[in-house]
């Protein structure tokens, strides 16, 4: 199983490897230097843990991702509503649409995703 929790820091790192792979680990660790200002141990260490996580995977040296960044916020946001609103998405908009309004584009994206879950 995948674990989905990741820090704002992880979140970075996954992009700059979403973003390049697939990519050797000496690039990933270069690539890091510049944008984070990271040793090469630290990305390492950090890539093992993503790996260990089940969402990378280091192979000889190449660094690819075994799920895409769209499936990993995917399971994410499921994981969040699971566990913060027993599973309920209309509790989840119902408090997230209390603090901040929609505007009619969001509004008519929403009813677009609806109309296409219910013609599947």
């Amino acid at each position: 199983m995948i674990d989905c929790q990741m820090g704002v820091i992880e979140s970075r790192f996954a992009d700059i490897i979403w973003e390049n792979e697939p990519i050797s680990s000496t690039a990933l660790a270069k690539r890091c230097e510049e944008v984070l200002k990271w040793k090469k141990s630290t990305t390492y260490t950090v890539l093992k843990r993503l790996c260990d996580k089940g969402i990378f995977q280091n192979n000889g040296g190449a660094v690819t991702s075994l799920i895409t960044r769209e499936e990993f916020y995917s399971l994410r946001s499921k994981q969040f509503v699971e566990e913060t609103f027993d599973g309920s998405l209309p509790a989840f908009l119902a408090a997230f649409t209390k603090q901040s309004n929609l505007t009619a584009e969001e509004v008519a994206h929403l009813r677009a995703i609806v109309k296409k879950y219910e013609e599947e």
